[in-house]
């Protein structure tokens, strides 16, 4: 059985598996990880649980051991020159006219490296900043491109709800959002009411997408035919969470009522069966073209040669000298010798060979 730990580095960044090992951790405790980056300062988001071998991740690594204040103390002061590092940077990428717009700098627990996290709309070349940058900071330099979602969520700021960003508070990952979330939710296709700091759609219409399904699937579709009180109208309108329709009477009167004291007409609701084709035409879609009877090899090769043929006029028959011809064997191109107007067969024409117009050695009379 392994201790496994849920850890995570950022206040809504994502969350990774450890080994807890002998530990006793609880949620909110500062721990020293080793990463592939090197060592990091996490805290625990939940307590250590028992699983299974198939339930462990693979190459699953081991928690270090709990924070001292000295670690916090480390961690402080990197976060401390993270400030200096972002000034630094972004002074040579002005300097040099880079198209990139710096957003965060950060150092590593153990101060071994510093991550540059940049926008851009293109791939950037980046080599000669990077040099500066080491230079300059003596350390290992790393420079990632990340997305605009990204950048919403390392800046933060407020939503048009008036509370704080979904993506720096709680949102771990990103799920995608389209526009037909919003229209299923009956949101007006306003691109400034759906989107967010990022300019990408709102990721909040994710959140109730499936319950909105749900309901909807209850409610009688727009255009349907229904009784209410002996009167009959026609459905113009939904309100998925009331559960209540929008009737508009005959007499061009639209009432709200609740679904259980609509009755739908039964013309409507039950559908009737579609006419069946005529007997010509009834054919099912993946079924061929009814199939001819079999006839014998003799029959079907004489019907073939007869369709292929065009309709020639009576003849005489030909002597007996075309009839012996006839059986001769068929030569190599695969057609029969042709006979011209005596029954003679005609003699195969000669290609004709290219002349060899520039010898090799000419006449030395030809030379001028």
């Amino acid at each position: 059985m392994t201790r496994l730990v849920t850890i995570k580095f950022r206040t809504a960044g994502k969350q990774y598996h450890f080994n807890a090992g002998e530990l006793e951790l609880s949620p909110g405790q500062a721990v020293i990880v080793e990463t592939e980056r090197g060592r990091a300062l996490g805290t625990v988001v939940t307590p250590p649980r028992e699983v299974t071998e198939n339930e462990t991740p693979e190459n699953l690594k081991k928690i270090l051991r709990v924070a001292t204040t000295e670690d916090i103390a480390q961690a402080e002061n990197s976060a401390a020159r993270e400030k200096e590092a972002f000034r630094f940077c972004l002074e040579r990428i002005k300097s040099r006219q880079m198209d990139m717009k710096l957003v965060r700098a950060e150092y590593l627990f153990d101060g071994s490296k510093i991550i540059f996290f940049f926008t851009a709309d293109g791939r950037i070349d980046f080599r000669e900043l990077v040099k500066d940058l080491a230079h300059y900071f003596h350390t290992r330099i790393e420079m990632r491109q990340i997305g605009v979602r990204d950048e919403a969520k390392l800046i933060g700021g407020i939503g048009i709800c008036g509370r704080s960003l979904c993506c720096c508070t709680f949102l771990t990952d990103f799920v995608p959002v389209s526009v037909k979330m919003a229209k299923e939710q009956g949101l007006a296709l306003n691109p400034s009411k759906i989107s967010g700091q990022c300019g990408r759609l709102l990721c909040c219409l994710n959140y109730e997408y499936k319950t909105y399904l749900s309901l909807k699937q209850q409610l009688p579709k727009c255009g349907r035919q229904v009784k209410i009180e002996g009167q009959e109208g026609e459905i113009v309108g939904q309100n998925v969470l009331d559960q209540t329709i929008t009737v508009k009477l005959d007499e061009n009167q639209q009432v709200e009522v609740p679904l259980d004291k609509v009755e739908i007409s039964e013309a409507r609701e039950k559908s009737s069966p579609p006419e069946e084709a005529p007997a010509s035409r009834k054919r099912s879609r993946g079924s061929s073209r009814p199939r001819r009877s079999p006839r014998s090899g003799d029959d079907a090769k004489t019907a073939r040669s007869e369709e292929q043929k065009p309709a020639q006029t009576s003849s005489p028959a030909p002597p007996a000298e075309t009839k012996r011809r006839e059986g001769k064997p068929v030569r190599r191109g695969g057609t029969a010798p042709q006979e011209n107007e005596s029954g003679a067969p005609k003699r195969p024409r000669r290609k004709n060979r290219p002349r060899n117009r520039s010898p090799k050695n000419p006449p030395s009379g030809d030379k001028s």
